[in-house]
């Protein structure tokens, strides 16, 4: 069964409402698959504008690849 559990809300920089919010989804397509973070952002702090799901086993490259980009 699909479950999700918010982890964290933020801002998004430089808009009015914007906001990031990551949660942790269980099931997402369908029984038995895998559980992955959810990374969604809303313009205007309700309708999600985009959104990313990533497997837990790439949340460490994820993360490396991030600081790589920080400093661009």
């Amino acid at each position: 069964m699909k479950t999700t559990k918010e982890i964290k809300e933020f801002k998004l920089a430089n808009t009015k409402d914007g906001v990031i919010k990551v949660s942790k989804i269980e099931e997402p397509y369908g029984e038995n698959s895998k559980p992955v973070v959810s990374i969604a952002v809303s313009l205007n702090g309700n309708d999600v504008d985009w959104k990313a799901h990533i497997p837990y086993e790439n949340i460490d490259e994820l993360i490396e690849a991030l600081k790589e980009a920080k400093n661009y």
